[in-house]
């Protein structure tokens, strides 16, 4: 069987010993830039170019050391270095931005994946969750726990997926919704770009309570008379009456079993002639590259979820009383996967 180099995800075109060398030493680089993101370095060269000497005083840091920092990003084009050792910003680095849209510096501070990761070998061997064995509880129990780890996480959800949510609206036709319920919403950047293209559209955003406080700072003034906020637990039920009910990136949390009560609670809340939008990535066949399946290990190690392929959605939507009616492309990872109830498939 011959695989390209070119085609392996991360891989360059360095011979092989050292393309490996790079992929076994690559959480160097990330843990290198979650320090700039935790230092908001990208928010302090953006007007002007700095030393590190300048840098570490803004941030209370040790100037030899974040310069070593710095200088190691630079050399794989995050940030720039000049001639006279000063640190500008590059496209790679404007991503880190606070403001920037869609921007990653909160993704990039999620301090819990890395203790987790150390534990993907649990996981391996016993088909446990890394996270549970590392921490002692669930993820979700531990945002409960840690608020401050939870407010890193909504806002690397709504911060990162800013264009993501762009591409999801021009992707799909939501004009003959009439009330769609995003069940775990988060914030709500999801239902916002919905509804402020949708002006005849009324919504629901749906999460956990502790989230929903969060979202009520969030929400435009202009949709809140159009956007009800719900508290509560999927697992236990969802808003009823709804014509549509988006989840974005929820499915993939968990496993079959949690996912398909879900679904059904989200089919039994629904109108009869409802749909139901899954906003997930679907993992291709075969050797072919796709950072899905590196997120894939990613649920396996956090949550216990995983990625689907399209013929694994269909399955698991079966389950729930669904039927898949297509799967729309956007310009992310992610896919619009649209369901409908089983029996109304089988009456048209």
């Amino acid at each position: 069987m011959k695989t390209e180099q070119n085609k392996i995800p991360g891989a360059t075109q360095a011979p092989p010993h050292l393309a490996m060398r790079q992929l076994i030493s690559g959480f160097w680089a990330s843990r290198a830039i979650y320090v700039a993101a935790k230092l908001a370095i990208a928010d302090l060269v953006k007007d002007r170019p700095r030393t590190a000497a300048e840098l570490a005083q803004a941030t209370g840091t040790h100037a030899p050391s974040l310069y070593r920092v710095l200088r190691a990003l630079a050399s794989i084009r995050i940030f720039a270095k000049d001639d006279d050792d000063r640190f500008h910003l590059t496209p790679l680095a404007a991503t880190l931005q606070s403001d920037a849209p869609g921007s990653l510096r909160y993704m990039a501070m999620r301090e819990e994946h890395y203790p987790a990761w150390e534990h993907l070998f649990h996981s391996v061997k016993t088909g446990e969750i890394a996270f549970n064995h590392r921490f002692g509880m669930p993820i979700w129990e531990f945002f409960e726990k840690n608020p401050q780890n939870a407010e890193t996480f909504n806002n690397a959800m709504s911060h990162g997926t800013t264009g993501i949510n762009d591409g999801l609206v021009a992707s799909y036709d939501f004009s003959s919704i009439v009330k769609i319920v995003d069940v775990g919403g988060g914030h709500g950047a999801l239902i916002t770009a919905i509804l402020k293209t949708s002006p005849n559209m009324r919504g629901v955003l749906f999460d956990a309570p502790s989230v929903i406080e969060g979202a009520k700072q969030t929400i435009s003034a202009e949709l809140q008379d159009r956007c009800e906020l719900v508290g509560g637990d999927f697992f236990k039920s969802v808003p009823d009456g709804g014509d549509a009910y988006i989840l974005k990136w929820i499915i993939h949390d968990w496993d079959d079993e949690q996912s398909v009560a879900i679904l059904k609670n989200c089919r039994r809340a629904m109108i009869p002639n409802g749909k139901l939008l899954l906003v997930e990535a679907i993992v291709p066949l075969g050797n072919e590259p796709s950072f899905s399946k590196l997120v894939d290990l990613n649920m396996l190690v956090m949550t216990g979820g995983r990625e689907r392929t399209e013929a694994e959605y269909r399955t698991l939507l079966h389950a729930a009383d669904f039927e898949l009616t297509q799967v729309v492309r956007t310009p992310s990872l992610s896919s619009i996967i649209e369901a409908i109830p089983a029996v109304l498939k089988l009456i048209t």
